[in-house]
């Protein structure tokens, strides 16, 4: 028995010894921030430095976010464009390209994402996002505007219809964040790896310190559902924008957070009044076709469109058709036509 228990103990410490080889092998560290504006920057980009408190008053420090606001400044509206989890303002560039001769368009990266930095210590929930989209929008002197958000940022986009309601002329949610139908269960496979990985204390720390290239490039190819779509060169934005200073913390504390109860999410959408429009790719294999379904029932006279064989980002997988199905729909929902 005692030659066993030495076997076993050896395989243990030869085992830990492994993993501990492995993580210091793939850990990295963050990536210098002036390195990636120089790298994904823009002449489009423009800074914006917004003050943070703690709860208890005193000053954090400020946001430095980066926005673009592009389109056509005369335009009679305005969209504002909110992009999704470990996302940043690039993927909404589609769009921009295809509606920016009728509206005036302002996209913005979320602290934690993209090239806008945070100070340390922030957290922040979808609340704060949708205060800061608030913020950001008062600062630019919008008074009113249809906000846009896609997946994480499509729940910013709802809870900004229901925390400042009197600034929305329309809401577009497109593969949002949504209630899940009565009885739904998890979808085969469960989502991308990374997302099954940060439901987990352990693997949030672990993923805090390593390289995320591999399990951002297996999202996405979930996302785009056409692996095509996927090049390197989007696969290393994502995980160099995961590497900018601080963005790690800020990411992995957005999926700690508490979930909200899918009746009470109900209840909440049922009292938005805001004209919406809510899109969902039937092969989205991050959030399931059916939760955009439950989405669009759950807000009272919102319009839904399902696109057959698209996934999660419908915006760069089809961006002709789903940009001409918004400009139709703010056209006559809205009144937004030239």
């Amino acid at each position: 028995m005692k030659t066993i228990g030495k076997v076993v103990g050896w395989t243990l410490a030869v085992i830990l010894v492994l993993l501990a080889a492995l993580f210091v092998a793939v850990r990295r560290p963050d990536l210098p921030y002036a390195g990636l504006q120089a790298k994904y920057g823009s002449p489009s980009d423009h800074y914006m430095d917004i003050p943070v408190y703690s709860f208890g008053g005193s000053s954090m420090g400020v946001i430095h976010l980066r926005y673009r606001d592009q389109g056509d400044p005369k335009a009679a509206e305005t969209l504002v464009l909110i992009h999704g989890f470990a996302a940043s303002l690039a993927d909404w560039e589609p769009w921009v390209q295809r509606l920016g001769g009728h509206y005036r368009v302002i996209s913005i990266d979320l602290p934690g994402h993209g090239l806008t930095l945070a100070p340390k210590g922030y957290r922040t929930n979808t609340d704060g996002f949708a205060d800061l989209v608030d913020q950001v929008t008062t600062n630019l002197g919008v008074k009113r505007f249809i906000v846009a958000g896609n997946s994480m940022g499509g729940g910013v986009a709802w809870d900004l219809a229901l925390r400042h309601p009197e600034r929305l002329d329309g809401l577009v949610l497109v593969d949002a964040v949504g209630p899940p139908p009565p009885g739904a269960t998890k979808p085969a496979g469960g989502g991308p790896v990374v997302f099954q990985l940060l439901r987990y204390p352990i693997f949030r720390g672990i993923l805090s310190q390593i390289d995320l290239g591999p399990l951002v490039s297996q999202g996405l190819k979930s996302a785009f559902v056409d692996p095509k779509l996927v090049t390197p060169a989007l696969a290393a934005r994502y995980a160099d924008f995961s590497r900018a200073p601080g963005h790690r913390g800020i990411l992995l504390g957005l999926q700690s957070g508490e979930r909200m109860d899918p009746a009470a999410m109900i209840a909440r959408l049922g009292t938005i009044k805001t004209p919406t429009l809510v899109m969902a790719g039937e092969a989205d294999h991050v959030i399931p076709f059916a939760n955009g379904q439950e989405l669009a029932r759950a807000i009272p006279g919102s319009t839904f469109i399902a696109y057959p064989g698209v996934g999660h980002v419908p915006m760069e997988q089809i961006p002709d058709k789903s940009a001409s199905d918004l400009d139709g729909w703010l056209g006559e929902k809205v009144g937004a036509k030239d």
